[in-house]
C-alpha cells in the first residue's frame, strides 16, 4: 500500500511538473507571437515559401493564422496554469505537438528556413534545438493528456467558462493592438536607442556566417526560384528573395543593412549612419502593398524636412515600376532607396513605418497610423519632444501587460473563492435542490464482513439478522456482503426478499485455469445479487487497477449481478485537496465507458480511506460535499435523471451514533458498513437511521 501510494505522489508531482513546463512555455511563446504579430506573419510566409506554396496563400491567411496561433497558445498556457479546461487543453496541445515536433524534425534535417520562430524574436533558437525542445514538450503533453484527472484544478467549473473567455479575449486584444501599433515590446536589433554602426562592427579575427540567396523570379507567369550560381538573364522579372543559414559564424545584431539610391545608384549607408542631422527613413518594404491611408501626413512630414533641412529617403525593396504607380498614386516627390526586403521586416513592423535618425541612433519609430503631425512638429526638432531620443522601459511594459491580465484575473478568482464557492457549500446545507430531496432512489445499507467468521457464526449472524428485520420491516434496502464459502448457505437460509447478499468481489476472468479465483458466474448461481468491487483494501494490497475493475464491472453486470462499486483517496490526497481527482479518475477508469443501461445498474459507494480504523472521521459536511462531486460528474457524463437515480452509499466509519446525521445528507443514500456490521444490534441501530 505504501508503495502505490508513493507511486501515485511521484506521478502526481510528475503530471503537474509536465503541466507547468507546457503553461510556462506556452504562455511566453503565445505572449511573444501576440507581441509581434507581423513578425509571426512573416516566419509563416517564409515556411509557405519554402514548402512552394508561398504565392498560392491569400494576403489575409498568414496574418489570420498568425493572430490564431498567439491566441490559442497564450491561452492554453493558462488553462494548464490554472487547471482548467482538462480535456480540451490536453487534447489540443498534445495535436499540436503531434503535428510540430515531426515538421520541426524535418525542418532540422533539410533547414529550409534558418529558425523555426516558435518564439518569434524574443529567443531565437536553431532547428535542431527547436527539435529536441518539441520533444520534451511532447512528452509532456502527452503525460497530461494521460493523465488528466491529475492535474489540480483552481478554479470551480463554474467559473472555467468565464476565465476561458477573458483569457481569448486578452490574447486577441493584445495581439490587435500590437498590430494595429508598434509590438509594445520591440526584440528587434533596430530598437529605439541603437546605434545602427556600432551594431554592425565585426571583429577582425571574428568567422563570418555563410548564408545561401535564393531568389524567385518570374518569366510568362512562370515563378521559379534560383541562387547565385544559376541566376537567370534579365528576361526574368524579380519577385522575392529568401536567406538561409548555412554555417554559423560571428554575427552582428545587424549585418544586412544597406542602403542604395534608386536615382543614382549609389550605396548610400554610410552617408545617412555618418548624418550629424537628423534624417527620416520612411520603410515600405513592398510598396505595392503599402497602406496609403496617411499618405498626406507622410507628404507633410516630408515638406517639414525639406523646410527644415533634413534628411529624408523612402526605402524600399520593390520594382521601378511599382515605386513610380506609388507616386502616381500618392504625388510623392521624395526620394527612393532600395534595401533588402527582409532588413525591412526587420527595421519596423509597419508598412509603411518611420524611423527618426541621428548620427546612426534610433530616435524614434512611427507606425503609419502613429505618425508625428502638425503639432508634434511645430519647430526645430532639437528643440522638440519628437527629436529626443524616446524613452523605452521594457520592464514597466512588462509589468503593465502583466498587472493589465493579472488584476481582472484576480477579481474573477476572488469572486470563485468568497462567492461561488460559498454559495454552493451554502445550498449544499440548505438543501435546496428539489431533484435531490424528492429522491428517486434507492437507499441502502450494506454491511461488507470481510474476512471474518467461520461459517458457522456466519450463518447465526445472518438468521439473528433475518429475524430482527422480519419483526420490524426496514425503511431502505440491506445487503450482507459475505466470504465465498458463506454466499449459497447464507442465501438458502434468509429471506431474500428482504436481505440482498454480496459477494466481497468476483475474478475478471469469465473462467478457465486461475487457481482460487471466483467468476461472476459461479457468485450469481449461490443466489447473490450483488458483489463489492473497487474496494479500497482490494485496490491497496492486490493492486487492483482501473482496467481490471472495468472488466469485473462488466462480467458482473453480465452475470445479472449489481455491483456495489467502491471509490475513494488516502489521507495524503485529502490533505492536498486532490480528492475530486481521484474519486474522478477512479470512476472514469472504470465505469464512464459504460452505456447508460449498464451504468443505472450500479451502486456507488463512497469511502474515505483516511477515516477508516485511523480514528479519523468525515464529517457530514464533507460526506455530502464529496457526494455532491460524485453525482455532478455523473450528470456530466449520463445526465440528471440517471444520475438522480444512482444510489451512492457512505463507507467511512459509519456507526449508530452518526448514521442519522450522515444519512439526512441529500447526496447521501446509505452506508457500506465495515466492523459494525458484525453484530446484528450494532448493524441494526444503521438501519434504524432510515427508520427515525
Amino acid at each position: 500500500m505504501e508503495t502505490k501510494k508513493l507511486q501515485n505522489r511521484i506521478l502526481d508531482i510528475w503530471i503537474n511538473l509536465c503541466r507547468f513546463l507546457l503553461g510556462t512555455v506556452l504562455v511566453f511563446s503565445g505572449f511573444v507571437k501576440a507581441v509581434d504579430p507581423l513578425g509571426s506573419t512573416y516566419k509563416i510566409q517564409d515556411y509557405a515559401k519554402a514548402f512552394g506554396i508561398g504565392s498560392s496563400l491569400p494576403d489575409f491567411l498568414p496574418l489570420t493564422l498568425a493572430v490564431f496561433l498567439s491566441v490559442f497558445e497564450f491561452s492554453m498556457g493558462v488553462f494548464f496554469f490554472l487547471g482548467i479546461r482538462k480535456k480540451s487543453t490536453t487534447i489540443l496541445t498534445f495535436l499540436l505537438m503531434l503535428f510540430m515536433t515531426p515538421l520541426t524534425l524535418y525542418l532540422a534535417i533539410k533547414n529550409p528556413v534558418s529558425d523555426c520562430g516558435c518564439f518569434g524574436e524574443a529567443l531565437v533558437l536553431t532547428n535542431w534545438q527547436t527539435f529536441f525542445k518539441n520533444v520534451v514538450l511532447f512528452v509532456a503533453a502527452f503525460s497530461c493528456l494521460a493523465w488528466k484527472e491529475r492535474i489540480i484544478r483552481f478554479v470551480s467549473e463554474k467559473m472555467q467558462w468565464l476565465i476561458a473567455l477573458y483569457t481569448v479575449a486578452f490574447g486577441l486584444i493584445l495581439s490587435i493592438y500590437c498590430y494595429r501599433n508598434l509590438p509594445i515590446l520591440d526584440f528587434l536589433p533596430y530598437k529605439i536607442g541603437v546605434s545602427i554602426p556600432k551594431e554592425m562592427e565585426i571583429p577582425k579575427d571574428a568567422k563570418r556566417s555563410i548564408y545561401e540567396n535564393f531568389f524567385i523570379l518570374e518569366k510568362n507567369g512562370v515563378r521559379k526560384e534560383f541562387t547565385l550560381e544559376n541566376y537567370p538573364d534579365s528576361t526574368w522579372n524579380f519577385i522575392d528573395s529568401r536567406s538561409v543559414l548555412k554555417e554559423k559564424g560571428y554575427e552582428p545584431s545587424i549585418h544586412d543593412f544597406s542602403i542604395n539610391e534608386m536615382k543614382t545608384g549609389d550605396d548610400i549607408t554610410e552617408k545617412i549612419l555618418n548624418d550629424k542631422g537628423y534624417t527620416f527613413l520612411l520603410i515600405a518594404h513592398r510598396i505595392e502593398k503599402a497602406d496609403d491611408n496617411d499618405i498626406d501626413l507622410i507628404n507633410e512630414i516630408y515638406d517639414y524636412s525639406v523646410e527644415n533641412g533634413y534628411a529624408f529617403y523612402c526605402l524600399t525593396s520593390s520594382r521601378d515600376t511599382q515605386i513610380e504607380q506609388w507616386r502616381g498614386k500618392t504625388g510623392a516627390e521624395y526620394p527612393f532607396c532600395f534595401t533588402d526586403d527582409i532588413t525591412l521586416k526587420t527595421i519596423i513592423r509597419s508598412n509603411p513605418g518611420l524611423l527618426l535618425l541621428k548620427n546612426g541612433v534610433i530616435l524614434n519609430k512611427w507606425h503609419h497610423s502613429n505618425l508625428p503631425d502638425e503639432y508634434a512638429l511645430s519647430g526645430k526638432l532639437d528643440k522638440l519632444e519628437v527629436g529626443k531620443l524616446k524613452y523605452v522601459d521594457d520592464r514597466h511594459t512588462i509589468l503593465l501587460v502583466v498587472l493589465w491580465f493579472v488584476i481582472p484575473l484576480l477579481f474573477v478568482l476572488g469572486v470563485d473563492i468568497l462567492v461561488v464557492k460559498r454559495l454552493d457549500k451554502k445550498k449544499k446545507r440548505n438543501l435546496i435542490n428539489p431533484l435531490i430531496n424528492k429522491k428517486m432512489r434507492k437507499n441502502i445499507v450494506a454491511g461488507n464482513w470481510k474476512m471474518n467468521m467461520t461459517l458457522a457464526e456466519g450463518m447465526a449472524l445472518a438468521n439473528e439478522l433475518n429475524e430482527i428485520l422480519a419483526k420490524e420491516k426496514p425503511n431502505c434496502d440491506v445487503v450482507i456482503g459475505t466470504p465465498f464459502i458463506h454466499l449459497a448457505s447464507v442465501a438458502a437460509a434468509i429471506d431474500t426478499n428482504m436481505i440482498g447478499v454480496a459477494a466481497q468481489n468476483c475474478a475478471d476472468k469469465e473462467s478457465g485455469a486461475y487457481t482460487g479465483e471466483v467468476s461472476a458466474a459461479m457468485v450469481a448461481s449461490t443466489g447473490a445479487k450483488y458483489v463489492i468491487l473497487g474496494h479500497s483494501e482490494r485496490r491497496a494490497y492486490y493492486h487492483e487497477t482501473a482496467e481490471i475493475l472495468k472488466e469485473k464491472v462488466k462480467l458482473a453486470l453480465a452475470n445479472g449481478l449489481t455491483p456495489i462499486f467502491c471509490i475513494g483517496e488516502v489521507l495524503e490526497e485529502r490533505e492536498a485537496g486532490k480528492q475530486n481527482e481521484v474519486v474522478y479518475s477512479q470512476l472514469a477508469g472504470s465505469l464512464y465507458d459504460l452505456s447508460v443501461e449498464d451504468f443505472s445498474k450500479i451502486v456507488l459507494a463512497y469511502e474515505p480511506v483516511w477515516a477508516i480504523g485511523t480514528g479519523k472521521t468525515a464529517t457530514a459536511e464533507q460526506a455530502q460535499e464529496i457526494h455532491a462531486y460524485i453525482r455532478s460528474t455523473i450528470v456530466e457524463k449520463y445526465g440528471q435523471e440517471i444520475a438522480d437515480n444512482t444510489s451512492i452509499l457512505y463507507g467511512g466509519s459509519c456507526k449508530a451514533s452518526n448514521a442519522k446525521e450522515l444519512f439526512a445528507n441529500p447526496d447521501v443514500d446509505g452506508g457500506l458498513i465495515g466492523g459494525a456490521s458484525l453484530k446484528a444490534a450494532d448493524f441494526k441501530g444503521i438501519i434504524d437511521a432510515f427508520n427515525a
